[in-house]
């Protein structure tokens, strides 16, 4: 049996150095590809999570490196050893290296120790908040909705938007300013996610979860869209949120807003126009038939008897399925007169806009 090892012919070397290039160029191209970009996060647009962003840059270029290496390593090995028309005995047999198993060894032990590192550092630094923030907001999370209450520096109430998204709607923060979160919630587990903030924070009930972040300066009059990430009930896909991006002086103008709104005296309703009565409770509708008069205003005294963490309203929608009724919400616990406008004899439906579920009949005779 011949023990003398085999010498690598050039084109061999060649073929398995161009197949690293192959690879290292089919990665370029993913990477710089549409098909590359849906592997990668989003832009970031907090302070926050530019560090995250920097770390998941690391540890891709490391497995990038690594798969490169690898699948070299394997299409180098197939081609040099591979058999050949006049081999008929063994090829010199090794067994054991003490220099390449304190290698495979140790590079890993390494690179984990690094990405340990880093990812503490990126940890603290995210995780991270201060005594004194320049905005402070409670995010209160309940089925199946959100609501955003402002504090002032000692924590005491400022405004509350509970119109999470949509037109009017959503938390306003301004940019370049450190926020805080306090996330509560009464009823179940929910989660706080805004993809290009590259974070989510649970909501658990009993518990009180806080974080900060600082979004970008240029990134103002950007609207990030956020939503529950923890599946908590039937009308979870209905949990949605955005956060927008404003400049100190439209925020404040903003707030300035909010604050007038909810301290407005509200209008007295109609005189004489016939009152009708529905609650709200454990999210449904005590009264699923009502009646109203044909061509009149009308009211519906409504009051909400779930926690205050839920917010509900009544809306009107005829068969055909317009909204000729869109009432604002209010939150558990508080009572609302909505005044109608007069509608046209016939079967109409009303529901709450946030809970799918809760639908009655109005019948307008």
């Amino acid at each position: 049996m011949s023990s003398s090892p085999r010498k690598r012919p050039a084109s061999e070397a060649i073929v398995a150095g161009g197949v690293v290039v192959l690879l290292i160029a089919i990665v370029a191209i993913v990477f710089l590809s549409g098909a590359g970009r849906a592997l990668y996060p989003p832009k970031p647009a907090t302070e926050q999570a530019i560090q995250t962003s920097n770390l998941y840059d690391i540890v891709f270029a490391i497995a990038v490196a690594i798969f490169v290496a690898v699948e070299g390593l394997i299409v180098w090995s197939i081609l040099r050893y591979r058999r050949r028309p006049t081999d008929t005995e063994l090829p010199p047999q090794t067994h054991g290296n003490n220099l390449v198993e304190v290698l495979w060894t140790l590079i890993p032990t390494v690179i984990v120790l690094y990405l340990f590192a880093i990812s503490w550092n990126t940890l603290n630094v995210v995780d991270a908040t201060t005594q004194n923030p320049d905005i402070r907001i409670n995010a209160i999370a309940g089925q199946f909705q959100w609501q955003f209450e402002y504090l002032d520096a000692n924590g005491k109430h400022i405004a509350t938007q509970t119109k999470a998204f949509g037109d009017g709607g959503g938390m306003a923060v301004p940019v370049g300013k450190k926020v805080q979160m306090t996330l509560t919630s009464h009823d179940v587990i929910h989660a706080w996610y805004v993809p290009r903030f590259l974070f989510k924070r649970d909501v658990v009930p009993g518990q009180t979860n806080k974080f900060e972040f600082t979004v970008n300066a240029d990134e103002v009059g950007q609207t990030f869209h956020g939503q529950c990430a923890e599946l908590c009930g039937t009308g979870h896909r209905v949990m949605l949120f955005s956060v927008i991006a404003m400049s100190q002086s439209d925020f404040d103008a903003w707030l300035a807003k909010l604050v007038e709104v909810e301290n407005a005296t509200p209008p007295p309703p109609p005189s004489g126009a016939p009152v009708l009565k529905e609650e709200a409770k454990n999210i449904n509708f005590g009264t699923k038939d009502l009646t109203a008069p044909a061509n009149a205003p009308f009211v519906i005294e409504f009051t909400n008897s779930d926690p205050s963490s839920i917010t509900h309203d009544i809306d009107i929608k005829d068969a055909g399925g317009t909204v000729v009724g869109n009432q604002d919400t209010i939150p558990g616990g508080t009572t609302k007169d909505y005044a109608y406008t007069p509608l046209a004899p016939g079967t109409y439906t009303f529901f709450c806009s946030i809970h799918s579920n809760m639908t009655g009949t109005l019948t307008v005779q």
